[in-house]
C-alpha cells in the first residue's frame, strides 16, 4: 500500500497544477480572479465547499491521530494541503503513517 500511496501523492500533486497553469495561462495571475473562480456558479461552489470541509476534517483526523496513536506530525501535511491540494496531502499522510508503522513493527521485532 506505501507505494500506491507515494504514487496518488505524486498523482495529486501534478494533476492539479495542470488546471491551474491551464486557468493562468487564460486568465493570467490575477488573486480576485483565482479566489472567485473556485465560486463562480453553484456546482463549482458545491465542489468548492466540499474539499474545504474534507480538508478541515482531514486536519483534525491528523491531529487527534496525532493525539492517541502517534501519527505523523500534521503540519507538513497541513502545508502540502493549504499549496497544493488535499489530492496531494491526504495520500502523502497515508504513505507516512505506513512507513512509521513500519518501523514500529520492525524496532519491536529487533
Amino acid at each position: 500500500m506505501r507505494t500506491l500511496y507515494l504514487g496518488l501523492a505524486i498523482l495529486g500533486g501534478v494533476v492539479p497544477y495542470v488546471f491551474l497553469f491551464q486557468f493562468l495561462a487564460a486568465e493570467g495571475f490575477s488573486v480576485p480572479n483565482l479566489l472567485a473562480a473556485p465560486f463562480v456558479n453553484g456546482a463549482a461552489g458545491a465542489f468548492t465547499a466540499d474539499l474545504l470541509l474534507a480538508s478541515l476534517i482531514f486536519w483534525i483526523y491528523m491531529f487527534r491521530e496525532r493525539r492517541v496513536s502517534a501519527g505523523p506530525r500534521p503540519l507538513l501535511f497541513i502545508a502540502l494541503n493549504l499549496v497544493i491540494g488535499l489530492s496531494c496531502a491526504f495520500p502523502a499522510y497515508l504513505y507516512s503513517r505506513e512507513e512509521s508503522r513500519s518501523r514500529r513493527v520492525e524496532e519491536s521485532r529487533s
